[in-house]
């Protein structure tokens, strides 16, 4: 097993003869212009060429389970791609182990990689397909059948192995492609968004799946996904990306509870976080933000976070997530424009400051006759405490207690 080590890891894609016609006119239409070099970052555009991935600084420890996530576009399956060897770095080192794999191929990191489409052979039974990579190396014949077999009972796959992959179903397939992988015993398992194809309940299926393998061999997994409750459920540390830049890495409890910026609070947690435009005051020493007619005083822990940081009164962005929301005969108004119905707990798509709030509200204690009148029409009021306030800079969007 091993490590893995990303230091200041850069990819840049050259441009092509019509991308650096565009990229020299949009320069000559802006020479009078005054772009400062944030900006410039921003655009992933260089003079080399379009910048996928941006200075990416990472250490997983060995048998740790690393998630990458971010929105499509983000680099998160690029800075897969490389570590696989199947992109070139751009700048920076990859180390495996104590190993610098810069140079080294695909087939001598002893890495392996399952792919979001199967990738499998057709016309391969599912015991050749798990057989095929060692049979490549010249295993000998009963080590393939020990290891073909010993994945297969690992993976309930075991009465596929005559079968072909047309006769078996989407999570069958993926179950055959993470098999093909782990009879290998690599170093570190490659994921690159793996579920993806797969309908809801195979989903959850197959992340419980994951969850069961990831215990049972003893090996370093990188996995990718844009779907942050695969993140959530899956991860030691989530890596959260955005434009090629690495904006927060933490533990799913951490990124949850203490998000970096405006964009983890946001993509972090289903339903998405509320903003609302709001102030920060200091009443006697202590925080509080004031939201319409609502003054909350925040929490002693970020209370302390504010003032370590030295944080002034100012005007910010204030988050609190939905299911954070309580119904209160009075606070913050709010009309009920749609309520989605899901099992123990109404969503409240509702109108408030002038925009449009999410309220997850628990029916467990409340009668039928409460829930019947959370319709489309109905004026409610909302609070919520102080310990659940996020607080961010009005123009940076970075979190005042980080």
């Amino acid at each position: 097993m091993a490590s893995v080590t990303l230091k200041n890891i850069k990819k840049i894609y050259p441009f092509n003869g019509d991308d650096e016609k565009k990229a020299k006119k949009a320069k000559k239409a802006k020479k009078n212009e005054v772009v400062d070099e944030e900006k410039k970052v921003n655009l992933q555009i260089t003079d080399k060429g379009v910048v996928a991935v941006q200075e990416f600084n990472l250490e997983i420890a060995d048998k740790e389970f690393i998630v990458l996530v971010g929105p499509s576009g983000c680099g998160k399956s690029t800075t897969l791609r490389m570590i696989a060897g199947l992109e070139d770095i751009s700048e920076g080192e990859l180390y495996i182990g104590d190993r610098l794999v810069n140079d080294v191929a695909p087939k001598d990191r002893d890495i392996a990689m399952v792919f979001q489409n199967y990738a499998l052979y057709p016309h391969m039974t599912v015991y050749d397909n798990l057989a095929f990579a060692l049979k490549l190396r010249h295993t000998p014949k009963a080590e393939i059948d020990k290891a073909v077999k010993q994945a297969a009972e690992i993976l309930d796959i075991t009465q596929y192995l005559g079968r072909k992959p047309k006769a078996l179903s989407g999570g069958q397939r993926q179950r055959v492609a993470i098999g093909r992988a782990i009879v290998r015993d690599p170093k570190v398992m490659l994921m690159d968004e793996p579920l993806s194809n797969l309908d809801a309940k195979l989903r959850n299926q197959m992340r419980a799946e994951i969850i069961k393998l990831r215990e049972r061999i003893d090996t370093t997994f990188i996995y990718v996904t844009h779907d942050q409750t695969e993140a959530m459920t899956l991860g030691d540390r989530i890596v959260i990306m955005k434009d090629g830049f690495i904006q927060q890495i933490g533990t799913p409890q951490e990124v949850f509870v203490h998000p970096y910026n405006l964009f983890v609070a946001g993509f972090i947690g289903s339903p998405q976080m509320n903003f609302f435009d709001a102030k920060l005051v200091k009443n006697d020493g202590k925080y509080a933000v004031e939201l319409g007619n609502l003054t909350v005083e925040l929490s002693d822990d970020k209370q302390a976070a504010l003032a370590a940081n030295n944080v002034e009164e100012q005007e910010v962005t204030l988050g609190v997530r939905p299911e954070h929301i309580s119904l209160a005969d009075s606070g913050i108004e709010a009309k009920i424009d749609v309520g989605e119905m899901m099992g123990s707990t109404v969503h409240l798509h509702v109108t408030a400051m002038g925009r449009d709030v999410v309220v997850v509200v628990s029916t467990m204690n409340m009668t039928g006759a409460e829930v019947a009148k959370l319709t489309a029409g109905t004026v409610v009021n909302f609070t919520f405490n102080g310990n659940v306030c996020h607080v961010f800079n009005k123009e940076t969007g970075i979190n005042l207690e980080a």
